[in-house]
């Protein structure tokens, strides 16, 4: 985020502290407006020209600053293997672990092993899983069956 004197272009297109369009004006005329008003000066992007900049308050900034930080995180798929034949309180903690990942904003992979005949239980023990964390994540693929395991993907919920 660029902001106040590290602003190098010209003229910058102003949008004032409550959203209002003030123009294009030149770079110095800018920044004089923000340090009368005791503002900063922050340019949002530098794709366009005249670089289009914000008129935002002190605590505003950092606030921006943050979003944009939080923004940028990259979403990981963090994996859960289970086994068909799971116990009700094995369950409930792959259950909990999964709710602890989708809140922290991650994907969650749930991948059963299975052997021989175990396809249908895998299947609806995944079908389980995600109508109990439907809160938390939706799925992105329907339940795949391949070979020796069964998987689906949980991502969370904006």
């Amino acid at each position: 985020m660029i902001m106040n004197e590290k602003i190098k272009a010209s003229e910058v297109e102003l949008t004032g502290l409550n959203g209002e369009d003030l123009g294009i004006m030149p770079t110095a005329e800018a920044l004089e407006m923000a340090k009368k008003l005791k503002v900063d000066l922050v340019c949002t992007s530098l794709m366009s020209s005249p670089p289009p900049c914000k008129l935002i308050g002190a605590g505003d900034a950092k606030k921006e600053k943050q979003q944009a930080k939080a923004s940028e995180r990259q979403m990981k798929i963090k994996e859960i293997r289970l086994t068909p034949q799971i116990e009700d309180h094995d369950y409930d903690t792959k259950q909990r672990q999964a709710e602890k990942i989708l809140r922290s904003g991650d994907a969650v992979l749930f991948v059963v092993r299975i052997k021989g005949k175990e396809g249908v239980i895998a299947k609806e023990l995944l079908e389980r899983l995600v109508k109990d964390l439907s809160h938390e994540g939706s799925k992105t693929t329907g339940i795949q069956l391949s070979g020796k395991q069964a998987a689906v993907q949980l991502n969370p919920k904006k």
